[in-house]
C-alpha cells in the first residue's frame, strides 16, 4: 500500500477504544469523545487507520452484530461518504471481525500486520498481540480462537448468552492484567513488541513501527532511522498517532506531545 499526501494532509491512527467496557455509561461517553476526535481530524485526514480492539468484544453472526456504537459506526459511514479512506484491524478482542465492515462501509480489515509506505516513508502497523517472544499462554489461546472450527461451535450459542460469556472473560482478562501491573513500562527488554520490531528491523527496515495491544503509549527508538510507537489507550487516555508527511508522532487528546522513553 502506498498513500501520497496533498498539502495540509495527514494520516492517523488509533487503537483500543475497547467500546462496551467497563459499562454502558462509560462507553457512551467514550464513544462521544471518539466522535468528536473524529470531526476534529477529518478535515484534513487522509487516511484514519483503527488498529485493533476498537470493541471490547465483537462477533459477526451470519445474519447480527452487537447491539450498540450505532453512534461511532454512524460516524465512520459518515467519513467513506465523504470518501476518507479507513482501515480496520483486528486486535484480540475483536478479532471475529468478519465482512460487515468492508461490505457495510468498503473499510478493508486486516487480521495481520501491514507493510506500507507514506510519502516514501515505511510503516509496518498492526494490533500486536501474539507478536515478540514470551505469551506463550496467549498465543495458544489465539491459534484456538481463530480456528474456523471454534469460530463455528461459538455462532451456535445464542447471542445473549455468547456475549455475556465474551464480556465476563474480557474482564477477567483485564483484572488480570491490572493484577499484573501491565500498563507499567518494565524496560526495553520486557517490550515484547520492541523486540519483536528488533527483530523484523535486523531483516527490513521501516521507519516507523506502529502498534497498539499495550495500553501504554510508548515512542522507543530501534536505531537513528527507525522508531516503535506503542498507540496506548481510550479507556482512561486518549492518545493517537499523526503523520504529517514528513514526521509521526504520538498525540494525546488535548494537544500535547509524548515525550520519548
Amino acid at each position: 500500500m502506498k498513500i501520497r499526501l496533498k498539502d495540509q494532509q495527514k494520516v492517523y491512527f488509533v487503537s483500543d477504544f475497547h467500546l462496551g467496557t467497563p459499562d454502558l455509561e462509560s462507553s457512551r461517553e467514550r464513544e462521544q469523545k471518539i466522535i468528536k476526535w473524529l470531526g476534529e481530524i477529518e478535515k484534513d485526514a487522509a487516511a484514519v487507520f483503527f488498529l485493533g480492539d476498537l470493541f471490547d468484544f465483537w462477533f459477526e453472526y451470519e445474519k447480527v452484530i452487537p447491539k450498540g456504537f450505532v453512534r461511532f459506526i454512524s460516524k465512520i459511514t459518515s467519513m467513506r461518504a465523504d470518501g476518507i479512506p479507513l482501515f480496520f484491524f483486528t486486535g484480540n478482542h475483536d478479532l471475529w471481525m468478519r465482512d460487515y465492515f468492508t461490505e457495510e462501509l468498503e473499510i478493508p480489515v486486516f487480521h495481520h500486520p501491514l507493510e506500507m509506505e507514506i510519502n516514501q516513508k515505511k510503516f509496518l502497523v498492526g494490533h500486536g498481540d501474539g507478536l515478540g517472544p514470551g505469551d506463550k499462554k496467549y498465543k495458544i489461546l489465539k491459534r484456538i480462537f481463530t480456528s474456523k472450527y471454534c469460530q463455528w461451535l461459538f455462532k451456535w450459542i445464542h447471542p445473549d448468552i455468547g456475549m455475556a460469556i465474551a464480556h465476563s472473560w474480557s474482564k477477567n482478562s483485564r483484572l488480570t492484567n491490572d493484577q499484573k501491573k501491565e500498563g507499567e513500562f518494565k524496560g526495553k527488554e520486557n517490550e515484547w513488541l520492541y523486540q519483536y520490531c528488533l527483530e523484523i528491523e535486523k531483516k527490513m527496515h521501516f521507519d516507523y513501527y506502529i502498534f497498539g495491544h499495550r495500553h501504554l503509549p510508548l515512542n522507543l527508538p530501534l536505531h537513528e532511522n527507525s522508531t516503535y510507537f506503542n498507540l496506548g489507550e481510550w479507556v482512561n487516555q486518549c492518545h493517537y498517532g499523526e503523520f504529517d508527511g514528513s514526521f509521526f508522532q504520538l498525540k494525546s487528546y488535548n494537544g500535547y506531545a509524548i515525550k520519548s522513553e
